[in-house]
């Protein structure tokens, strides 16, 4: 793997790093926190049931079995994307247009 290029001041960020130069200022009570939030983040302590069609399973059956994943984790992860903001729906403002009617009044 070739090195990557660096730039003058990433190369002295690295050195420092290399060098021991930075120190960490996470206080225990930070780290607690954060460790908390991380296991919050992975908890699935809620069950639902949904119904789909068979065709859209099956995609979702294929699309996790091509990431070597459970085909419900896919969908775990999916919906957790959207409600945090990660995932957008692209077509939700490209719905098509109707043309509007022009009414022609005869003089």
């Amino acid at each position: 793997m070739n090195d990557p290029k660096l730039s003058k001041e990433e190369k002295q960020i690295l050195e420092d790093f290399e060098a021991g130069e930075f120190k960490s200022i996470l206080t225990p009570k930070r780290k607690k926190m954060l460790q908390t939030a991380a296991e919050e983040t992975f908890k699935k302590d809620k069950r639902i049931n949904i119904r789909i069609s068979s065709r859209d399973l099956a995609s979702l059956q294929r699309r996790a079995l091509e990431e070597g994943i459970p085909y419900q984790t896919l969908v775990s992860s999916v919906l957790h994307k959207y409600v945090s903001g990660g995932l957008h729906d692209i077509m939700a403002n490209k719905m098509p247009q109707r043309p509007q009617k022009t009414h022609d009044k005869a003089c």
